[in-house]
């Protein structure tokens, strides 16, 4: 077997995959004909990177990826660069005893050699565990054992973080180290050959969950689970090929994988790549324009305030694309009378692929994620007794084995996805039509005077406040409905945090909520704990010592006397 058999023959399972994609871009704009006509390709043997994407980068000189510079220039790099420069990284990384089934941990910026070693990890075999840039030591200490890391790759000022860590082989991107490798080493190391062909059930990559609730978890994805599950992510983003398409996710998170390397590629689209850092949310608006974006994708913490800057700049967008949290139906009106173009909302976990969306042919209903996607059923079933109904945890169907599911976590043996269904944790509800929307964690949405109250819809309301830039709704404790909702706000510049902004704030809640769901205390932070993926992490929120709570509250649902104030500061418990 020569490196021609991967680059110039069409396998069987390249040909089974290509044949599932084209069934989803020739239904795009039919979200029921693609559900009837889908099948999931099932392959026993596949190595996405070698059988999928070296095919179609063999001698193409169309661009797969631009990395802006953030100072107006960009670097621009073909598919068929891309093939040649990973076939030498596995080709070194192999020399210098990177094998099979090893585990490497990946923490490297938006950089092309990152797209460089996520291909070159994929040929080789080896799972690859990708994490963010502003790890600390102490998640080092915890990740590199707990996920059975042998080599690591990172960028060369991340080096000092490894020095109290076990492993083989130590590579330095972006400079040299004593002691490490220099990833330029690689550029010369000639075209790979793989040993044997690559097993579809075998290990690519572990990703650890956002930790949103609990320490987060290794979650385990196979050459399929990813690369071809991901054909579903791809449908709900819409993409064919030949897009320009931006994704604002940092690497390290599973997003990066769904819209920075699967979702584009499987298309055969060009990924157009922001700097490191938060998102320049001012200037999006144009460089979308001036980078020719087709299709741009981001968590509605970057959607929020780019609504205010909408109007700066027209871009060009076909599609558009929100997912992490349900976005706001204010800023989602906001952007579709800028843009004439609608945001379209989607669901999936570092577990699976996109579940649920929005898609190009159904139209968008605030406030719905949308429908079940293309290989995926869908059932709502009580937290307790799995009975299915209209509301419910959020449960995937494993009757017809959907390929894009975990195969597991990794370190938890005991914890593979098995049995009739697998549970997201997330409570949802389904409309008449089949539409779902997501009210919360299952650990997040709390009973309040035996009502369940949703902190996704408290914080749309209060996030509609004009003062307020962001907001988290946790429970606080309550003697006798046991918790009521508590509003952690996050203030416009601007704007001072006291007892009247409290007032105007609960006020605000009072007249837009019902009775049960009603924020009756709230206190002011600077910012929200927030994963690299935008979510907030509310497992780190506490009613703080100091809050301010409603004083009476039938005065603030009624007609408030403007003499007398809503609110009284209080301590915990009062």
């Amino acid at each position: 077997m020569n490196a021609d058999y991967w680059r110039h023959r069409r396998t069987p399972a390249h040909l089974a995959f290509r044949a599932a994609r084209d069934v989803l871009l020739a239904n795009r704009g039919d979200h029921d004909g693609a559900r009837r006509r889908f099948r999931w390709p099932r392959l026993a043997r596949f190595n996405w990177a070698l059988e999928w994407f070296d095919v179609i980068a063999a001698d193409n000189p169309r661009t797969a990826l631009v990395l802006l510079d953030g100072r107006g220039g960009e670097q621009v790099v073909s598919f068929a660069e891309l093939s040649v420069r990973s076939d030498a990284v596995a080709v070194w990384l192999r020399r210098l005893g990177v094998r099979r089934g090893d585990r490497v941990l990946l923490a490297l910026g938006q950089r092309v050699e990152l797209w460089e070693c996520l291909l070159a990890c994929l040929k080789l075999g080896v799972v690859v565990i990708p994490t963010y840039t502003s790890l600390t030591a102490a998640e080092v200490a915890d990740r590199v054992p707990r996920g059975e890391v042998a080599h690591v790759i990172c960028e060369a000022w991340l080096t000092d973080l490894f020095a109290r860590v076990d492993l083989r082989t130590r590579v330095a991107v972006g400079g040299t180290r004593p002691g490490w490798q220099a990833f330029a080493d690689s550029q010369d190391a000639g075209p790979f050959l793989p040993g044997r062909p690559t097993a579809g059930a075998d290990i690519a990559f572990g990703y650890f969950t956002s930790g949103t609730t609990a320490r987060p978890k290794l979650v385990a994805h196979t050459h399929t689970s990813y690369p071809v599950g991901h054909l579903s992510s791809m449908y709900w983003s819409g993409l064919v090929p030949g897009d320009r398409h931006l994704n604002v996710s940092a690497p390290g998170w599973a997003k990066h994988s769904w819209s920075s390397l699967f979702v584009p590629w499987n298309a055969e689209a060009t990924i157009v790549v922001l700097p490191d850092g938060p998102p320049p949310v001012a200037d999006l608006p144009v460089l979308l324009a001036r980078h020719r974006v087709d299709s741009f994708c981001a968590p509605p913490s970057v959607w929020r305030p780019l609504a205010a800057h909408a109007d700066t700049a027209r871009p060009r967008l076909r599609e558009a694309t929100s997912a992490g949290e349900p976005l706001d139906t204010a800023a989602a009106a906001a952007i579709a009378s800028a843009w004439q173009i609608t945001v379209r909302d989607g669901y999936g976990q570092t577990e699976t692929t996109a579940l649920i969306g929005t898609t190009p042919g159904l139209t968008a209903r605030p406030g719905w994620l949308g429908a079940p996607l293309p290989g995926y059923t869908i059932s709502l079933r009580d937290p307790e007794t799995g009975l299915p109904g209209r509301s419910g945890e959020v449960c995937v169907e494993l009757c017809e084995t959907p390929v894009g599911i975990a195969a597991g976590y990794l370190g938890e043996p005991g914890r593979a996805f098995g049995g009739d269904y697998y549970r997201t944790g997330d409570l949802g509800e389904r409309d008449a039509r089949g539409f779902v929307r997501v009210v919360g964690r299952r650990d997040d949405v709390f009973k309040s005077f035996d009502h369940r109250v949703s902190p996704y819809e408290v914080e749309a309301v209060v996030r509609a406040h004009p003062a307020v830039e962001d907001v988290a709704v946790i429970p606080r404790p309550h003697p006798v409905g046991g918790a009521t909702p508590h509003a952690v706000v996050v203030p416009l510049p601007g704007r001072t945090a006291d007892r009247q902004l409290a007032d105007a704030v609960l006020r605000h809640v009072a007249r837009h909520c019902p009775p049960h769901a009603m924020a009756r205390s709230v206190e002011f932070a600077d910012r929200l704990p927030k994963t690299g993926s935008g979510k907030v992490r509310r497992s780190a929120l506490r009613v703080g010592s100091r809050c301010f709570a409603i004083d009476d509250i039938d005065d603030m649902t009624g007609g408030h006397d403007a003499q007398r104030p809503g609110v009284t500061e209080s301590a915990v418990g009062a």
